[in-house]
C-alpha cells in the first residue's frame, strides 16, 4: 500500500458485521417524555455517574497502560472529543461510543464529561459503536 492509498474499514458495509438474526433488546423503562433541559442533538456536560456503559460494546479489551496515558493527557489538555450517549431518563444516559474516553476521564478524576446526546434505538446504537471502533482499526 502506498502512502496515497488509504485502508478503509467500512468497505463491506455494516450488514457484513451484523447478522440478520442478531437481536438487540429495548432498554427497560423506555425514554418517553424526558423533560430535561439537555436537548437531543446537543453537546452538553453530563455527570460521569449518570452514564451507564454500552451493553453492545464491540471492544472487549481495554489496555490499562493506554488508558493511563489517555487519562494523563485528559488531565493536561482536557477531553478533546466528546463521548456519545443516548438519553435513558432524567439524569440518566447510556454510552453509545467513547468508552475509553469515559474510563480515562474517570481515572483523571473528572466528575462531568462533554457528551453528544443522540437519539438512537438499540440497532442504531450498535451500528454507531461498531462504526467508531472500526474506524479506529485496532479493535480486538
Amino acid at each position: 500500500m502506498t502512502s496515497f492509498q488509504r485502508k478503509t474499514g467500512l468497505g463491506k458495509g455494516l450488514s457484513a458485521l451484523l447478522d440478520d438474526n442478531d437481536s438487540v433488546h429495548p432498554p427497560k423503562g423506555g425514554n418517553d417524555s424526558l423533560n430535561e433541559t439537555l436537548q437531543v442533538g446537543s453537546i452538553s456536560e453530563v455527570g460521569i455517574d449518570e452514564i451507564e456503559t454500552n451493553p453492545y460494546q464491540p471492544r472487549t479489551e481495554f489496555d490499562q497502560v493506554a488508558l493511563n496515558e489517555l487519562s494523563e493527557s485528559i488531565k493536561v489538555q482536557g477531553l478533546i472529543q466528546p463521548i456519545t450517549v443516548r438519553k435513558q431518563g432524567p439524569n440518566k444516559y447510556q454510552l453509545i461510543s467513547g468508552e475509553r474516553r469515559l474510563r480515562a476521564s474517570k481515572l483523571a478524576g473528572l466528575t462531568r464529561i462533554p457528551a453528544y446526546i443522540r437519539s438512537a434505538d438499540d440497532q442504531q446504537m450498535l451500528e454507531m459503536a461498531l462504526i467508531e471502533n472500526i474506524q479506529r482499526e485496532n479493535l480486538n
